[in-house]
């Protein structure tokens, strides 16, 4: 008698273990669900980072979109707000000048978690410090022509140095804002050097603010200078 040979069952497949850069946190989740609920269509993409949500909003809700992280998610404290130029890094040449045209980095632009319409964005972290790993990171889009964004400083009073910056940095405006005023760089001061295409070598041309000359330390002579005599003709 031939025994018929029994079929091994399959082995079930392998749980994939949850990729901690786009899987929520609990608290992460629960924080995406009431913006969505508050927010509605004004959320334009979301994603996760390491357990963070990310939040990409429409420009006209940025106000809208800080009180009810306030009000709704218990987000008591604004860690910062920031500019991002997504402009790939331009090349530069041996002569030190800058070649927009040749970017640095591979041509495939990518925009980070949640994505970009274009160049300019403001993203900003909110956190409960009454709620354990309760944080958000939210994002808006500016366009190149239009760089004028609601001033989070009504909801956020710690929101005025970091406008200030940005607004400096990057030449964003924030409608709103009590005094958008240089914060670092003097009043006299052309451009924006957080910008990709922002000439920084332009600084052999024209003094970079706040270079002054600085004084050898003791017991050390500038290379064009012989040291000092001291008394008797003696040189240190």
């Amino acid at each position: 008698m031939v025994e018929t040979p029994t079929e091994t069952p399959a082995e079930p497949p392998a749980e994939v273990p949850a990729d901690p850069k786009t899987e929520l946190r609990e608290q992460a989740a629960d924080a995406l669900a009431r913006l969505q609920a508050e927010l509605g269509d004004a959320i334009v993409e979301h994603g996760a980072a390491y357990g963070d949500v990310v939040v990409r909003v429409d420009r006209e809700a940025w106000r809208i979109t800080a009180q009810v992280c306030k009000q709704k998610l218990d987000c008591d404290y604004l860690s910062f707000i920031a500019g991002i130029d997504w402009m790939p890094t331009p090349a530069v040449t041996e002569d030190g000048s800058g070649d927009t045209s040749t970017p640095a980095q591979p041509k495939e632009q990518t925009y980070g978690v949640a994505g970009s319409e274009g160049r300019y964005q403001l993203f900003a972290v909110v956190m409960s410090t009454r709620r354990k790993s309760w944080r958000v990171i939210l994002k808006t889009d500016l366009p190149d022509d239009d760089l004028h964004v609601e001033s989070w400083v009504p909801v956020y009073a710690g929101a005025d140095w970091h406008e200030r910056e940005a607004w400096e940095m990057y030449g964003f405006v924030f409608d709103g804002h009590p005094s958008l005023r240089h914060l670092y760089l003097p009043s006299e001061f052309e451009g924006h050097p957080l910008r990709k295409d922002y000439p920084l070598l332009a600084r052999e041309v024209k003094p970079w603010p706040g270079l002054v000359d600085v004084e050898p330390m003791p017991g050390e002579a500038a290379d064009d200078e012989a040291a000092p005599a001291l008394d008797g003709g003696e040189t240190a």
